[in-house]
């Protein structure tokens, strides 16, 4: 097999994450989201896993699946506001959930796959992101049972900053537009986002490819993430439905406005 990182199924390539598994998945909203993995993670009914995304899809696609089935124990995220059963878990006390700034969470998966173990930022200072004190989990009868712990800080040029680490996870799910048999990633426009940062940060990193090409038709300057980063390769298959691409919010002209 050499270097052909190629799966036969998305089924396969997620068969080895295990209860309580921590993933890193890419997409922003319901753009770039592997949605074809999400669906067989979803279909194998594995739990307590531990998420990081930027978000954690809606009530009724991507990792939204997932929590509605009870899968996600928790999730590290910067925006949840799309996910009315999301809202539900978190104030009910069944999930554990760490909000991040959206660039801090960024950098914070970049450090993580540049084994860079933590860093330092203005961003969260002078808040309850850095003082602590954030709800994490809540107890049945409403009250805080985990709150986030204060951050450390220092000042460079007068200006506090916070020690953020870096996210490593077992696993990440990624999508990408065209992928080689050796792993190497091209994404298409606002559908790059978390994906290249999310496969950075996975032990083990899954790429969900729309088209699958030969090693060496790839022109390396188009080569937005390289193969080193990704372990397994598997193609979505052309009108699944787990891999339609869904539009988050629809917005049309009015009859009588055109």
């Amino acid at each position: 097999m050499g270097l052909d990182k190629t799966v036969a199924s998305a089924a396969e390539a997620v068969a080895d994450i295990s209860e309580g598994a921590s993933l890193a998945v890419g997409g922003f909203g319901l753009c770039g989201i592997p949605g074809t993995l999400i669906n067989a993670l979803w279909q194998s009914g594995v739990n307590d896993l531990k998420i990081v995304s930027n978000n954690c899809g809606v009530d009724d696609w991507g990792l939204g699946l997932l929590l509605a089935a009870g899968q996600i124990s928790r999730m590290t995220s910067s925006y949840v506001g799309e996910n009315k059963e999301f809202a539900r878990q978190y104030l009910s006390g069944e999930l554990e959930v760490e909000l991040v700034p959206q660039g801090t969470l960024a950098e914070r998966l970049r450090a993580g796959g540049a084994g860079i173990p933590a860093f330092y930022t203005p961003a969260g200072t002078g808040t309850q992101v850095g003082e602590g004190g954030l709800p994490w989990r809540y107890a049945a009868d409403g009250s805080v049972a985990v709150a986030s712990p204060a951050k450390e800080t220092r000042e460079f040029d007068g200006r506090p900053h916070l020690l953020e680490h870096g996210i490593t996870t077992d696993f990440a799910l990624v999508r990408a537009t065209i992928g080689d048999r050796h792993g190497n990633l091209v994404f298409r426009s606002s559908a790059r986002n978390f994906n290249p940062l999310a496969a950075m940060a996975g032990r083990i990193t899954i790429a969900e490819v729309d088209y699958l090409v030969e090693p060496g038709e790839l022109d390396p300057d188009e080569v937005h993430l390289p193969g080193i980063f990704v372990q397994r390769v598997v193609r979505a298959t052309p009108g699944d439905p787990a891999a339609e691409r869904r539009i988050e919010r629809r917005t049309v002209r009015q009859e009588g406005n055109a």
